[in-house]
């Protein structure tokens, strides 16, 4: 058996492409609970999500599963495919926008039984609750943070309150697009890593993934969401509402240590926080 071990991700793990003794090849992911103990409860659930796609989703066939006391490795097909370069180039970042519109597209209504994505990602939509809260207590001092945000954390708090209910749909979103969750191949576009696959608005995936878009070197997220069929078509309340949780989030945890095993997630936050910030500025009005 050969393995060749895969970079990119946030899974405190390992990721291989194994050629096996027979010849055939697979890709593998495993995590540890004593390095995390999240993950693996995060890949039992990619892994009944997984078993349930319908053969139509672009994503990599599901294999298998193993787990043992303390290690869970889900085996999936081997795709012969690349992430997407960074800095993003246009051509390419042009392929993957017309691919999320058509698995918008393809997987409404939703075709298996998830939880909607407010429900299921709770974080997501309280970051701005929860910093306010560290600030009262004295735990945070907002150092570091455009004044901006002190100037209005009140009513982004309630800003984004609103967001759970905005998110309201009938498509399975993915749920954590981004670079590395994205394989290309000469023909197709591949999504890959569906442990966040929840219900929710058609639009919502592309909100969610255009921060990190934008930290890589690709165009402002306002510049390719107001031009998109599923951005256009999306209501401007709502649009605000999501985007002001997205940033919430992203600059909460930019702010918290870092969990176990996965040191670099905090500057990936950050990162990702800034160019979500600049959005909401912009769509807010706010002075």
């Amino acid at each position: 058996m050969v393995a060749t071990t895969q970079p990119g991700g946030f899974s405190p793990g390992v990721a291989a492409r194994l050629v096996l003794a027979d010849g055939r090849r697979v890709f593998i992911k495993a995590v540890s609970g004593s390095i995390n103990p999240d993950s693996p409860g995060m890949h039992r659930r990619e892994a009944r999500i997984a078993a349930v796609l319908p053969a139509s989703v672009p994503t990599p066939r599901f294999l298998d599963v193993y787990e043992d006391a303390d290690w869970i490795a889900l085996i999936f097909e081997d795709i012969e495919g690349t992430m997407p370069r960074a800095p993003w180039r246009q051509a390419e970042l042009d392929r993957v926008l017309r691919a999320v519109e058509e698995l918008s597209a393809s997987l409404t209504p939703a075709p298996i039984d998830v939880e909607p994505v407010g429900e299921l990602m709770p974080n997501v939509f309280t970051g701005w609750k929860r910093l306010a809260t560290s600030v009262e207590s004295g735990e945070d001092d907002l150092r570091d943070v455009d004044p901006w945000v002190r100037r209005h954390l009140a009513e982004l708090v309630a800003l984004e309150a609103a967001a759970p209910e905005a998110t309201t749909g009938t498509t399975l979103l993915h749920a954590d697009l981004r670079a590395d969750n994205i394989l290309l191949t000469p023909s197709r576009v591949f999504f890959i890593d569906w442990p966040w696959a929840s219900l929710g608005a058609s639009w919502v995936d592309l909100l969610f993934m255009l921060p990190s878009v934008a930290m890589q070197g690709g165009p402002k997220p306002w510049q390719i969401f107001d031009d998109h069929p599923l951005g256009r078509r999306a209501p401007a309340a709502a649009v605000t509402a999501v985007v002001a949780a997205v940033a919430g989030f992203m600059i909460r945890g930019s702010r918290l240590p870092p969990p176990p095993g996965l040191p670099t997630v905090r500057a990936f936050q950050r990162d990702q926080g800034r160019p979500a910030l600049e959005w909401l500025k912009r769509r807010s009005g706010w002075t």
